[in-house]
């Protein structure tokens, strides 16, 4: 890093250095409550949703750029920033809803793993969990030594993830023109597509690695000049780039995958667990193999992310550092209470994306106030598109929650 700074290194050479923290955090834009929202998307309208998830992406490219910026500028988190600059009966409710957020992310996150391993290996549910918790531990405990070996494990999750979905493409009968069209032309089709597409940007733009980004850059490679600063934040906006392009292209092969072999003759496929059985008939064996592979790996290494995330959430807000283990263990009783109370663990994964985009705007509010500050941010403060930007991106998903919170309490919606 440091010979890349001095200007030593250039090109790709410059680059990989510093490549770590994005990837760690685009996992949580793959995680198995993308899988669940995409499936149902595709399953039931198709292509028709694959622009909601394009657009999801592009405001997780700004806003995951704009954390790392804030973490490389201040050589704070978010969550530290959020405590010094906000009053404290504020900080006390982003704390609250931070945690409301971290503990739907890990429910997701463990569901999904626990669901992938029960089916591949003909476990109970709850063993399943247990497992995915062990391993979850596992991967964590490897940060004792540096932040290099969880950083090579979580990219090669994120590898895996991907070449699952490439091979999947090549085995479903995909309408490319369809796709294209639903690329490119935003519609909602009925008021349910609403709330897919609400979660959709809940399972992709995630409060957690919103907050993740910026601790992960904010002490990597400390800058020794301002202009280091610069080429500090230079370097993370291609590797953001570069990991969430990765991400969305995987997102937009589950839609693509679930259009293809659900939408024409399975619309009401909504579960993990249906589309796996369903696979085998339609894509044979290898298609579904391949489908609750990607899974695991995603349930697993989104898991591990999710814990560090909520660590660093709590020690940002309100100074407390407690182990890993503890904090694993509570993030892990929703999903044993959901599994023990017999609630459909799929649905369970769609409404924990619904909680997470109506968490949303905390963390997207107060990381425009403060990259938009020039005391805090200084010649790096946000100006012209990227301030207008984070502020348009903002002011699309409150309004979105907003049209969804009207629609869960009954108000007709014109759609």
């Amino acid at each position: 890093m440091r010979e890349a700074l001095d200007g030593q290194r250039h090109g790709w050479r410059a680059l990989l250095p510093f490549f770590g923290p994005a990837l760690v955090t685009s996992i949580a834009y793959i995680d198995p409550g993308n899988f669940a929202t995409n499936i149902q998307a595709g399953a039931r309208y198709g292509y028709r949703l694959l622009w909601v998830v394009v657009l999801a992406n592009l405001i997780a490219m700004l806003f995951q750029a704009l954390s790392a910026k804030l973490g490389i500028v201040t050589g704070r988190n978010l969550a530290e920033l959020c405590r010094d600059q906000f009053p404290r009966p504020i900080v006390i409710g982003m704390w609250i809803v931070s945690e409301i957020a971290a503990m739907a992310t890990d429910l997701a996150e463990f569901l999904g793993g626990a669901i992938g391993l029960s089916l591949l290996f003909h476990l109970p549910l709850l063993a399943g969990m247990l497992v995915t918790a062990i391993i979850t531990y596992l991967i964590l405990s490897l940060g004792r030594t540096g932040f290099r070996p969880v950083e090579l494990l979580i990219g090669s999750f994120v590898a895996i993830i991907a070449l699952c979905y490439l091979a999947e493409l090549f085995l479903a009968p995909v309408d490319w023109g369809a796709a294209a069209l639903g690329t490119s032309l935003p519609q909602l089709p009925d008021a349910a597509a609403l709330i897919l597409a609400v979660g959709i940007i809940g399972a992709t733009v995630m409060p957690h690695a919103v907050y993740l980004q910026s601790g992960l850059a904010q002490d990597r490679a400390p800058p020794h000049a301002p202009s280091e600063r610069g080429l500090l934040i230079r370097f993370s906006n291609r590797e953001v780039i570069i990991a969430l392009t990765i991400a969305g292209l995987v997102n937009m092969a589950m839609v693509i995958m679930a259009a293809s072999a659900f939408h024409a003759g399975h619309p009401e496929v909504a579960e993990l667990e249906t589309a796996y059985h369903t696979l085998v008939p339609l894509l044979g064996l290898a298609a579904a193999s391949i489908f609750l592979a990607s899974l695991i790996a995603s349930g697993i290494s989104s898991s591990a992310v999710g814990t560090m995330a909520g660590q660093m959430i709590m020690q940002g807000f309100v100074a407390f550092r407690i182990p890993i283990w503890i904090r694993r263990v509570v993030t892990m009783i929703p999903a044993f209470i959901v599994v023990a109370l017999g609630v459909d663990a799929t649905q369970a994964l769609i409404m924990s994306q619904v909680i997470l985009s109506l968490t949303l705007p905390v963390p997207m509010i107060s990381l425009v106030i403060l990259t938009n500050r020039r005391d805090l941010m200084g010649e790096f403060a946000n100006r012209g598109v990227s301030a207008w930007a984070a502020i348009v991106a903002t002011a699309l998903v409150l309004v979105l929650n907003l049209v969804l919170l009207l629609q869960l309490v009954g108000v007709p919606l014109p759609i």
